[in-house]
Order: structure tokens, then sequence, then C-alpha cells
């Protein structure tokens, strides 16, 4: 079975999540064919302004790749995240994504294609 090539997908505009006053922006790039155990891969962007909250509803991991981002759980626990880290985010975690200019993080989830 041949691999699938995608090429430069940090160059391409990502579309806006359509979040009211939150520049957010997310691509699914890349989607399994396994049915029953989807995976899904993309980058996610945000930029100064408002905060993302999101509550996942599938197991994911982002890995940062670009600019910043202050990560916050409904824990408490509080991160402020660089390229180079990795985070999992599991189903049902409650997450609050800023940023003081811009981040990008490239993800994998357990989900199908727009399910985010």
């Amino acid at each position: 079975m041949a691999f699938t090539h995608y090429q430069q997908i940090r160059d391409q505009e990502l579309p806006s999540m359509e979040i009211d006053n939150v520049k957010a922006f997310l691509k699914d790039f890349s989607v399994s064919e396994d049915t029953d155990k989807p995976i899904t891969s993309g980058l996610f962007r945000l930029e100064a302004g408002e905060s993302l909250e999101y509550t996942y509803t599938y197991h994911e991991m982002k890995l940062i790749v670009d600019g910043s981002f202050i990560i916050q759980d409904e824990s408490g626990q509080k991160v402020t995240a660089k390229p180079g880290d990795l985070f999992y985010f599991p189903k049902g975690s409650a997450i609050t994504f800023s940023t003081p200019d811009f981040g990008v993080g490239f993800f994998c989830g357990q989900r199908g294609e727009d399910e985010a």
C-alpha cells in the first residue's frame, strides 16, 4: 500500500473555526480510512485576542510547531507552550488556549474528518 505525501502544509492558509471573537483557524489535512478508529491530523492556529475554550470529544496529541500558546485545563494546570512541546488531551478535557501573539500546533486526533 502506498503512502500519501502532503507538501508544505505549514504554508497553506487555514480556514477560520468561525467562533465569535476568537481568531482560531484549523484544517484537517490527512484522514485515515479506518471507520472504527479514525485518525485525523492537521494544523491549528490561534492569534492574539480572545481565548479559545474547547472540550475534547476525542483523544488528541498536539505538537507546538511555531509561536507559543498558554494552555490551561479545568484542574488549573497551566503551561506556556513553545515549539517542540507535545501535549496529550484525553477525551473529555476542557482546555483553554490563548497566545500573546500567535501559535501553531500540529494535531493528530482519534476522530473523523471535520469532527473538531
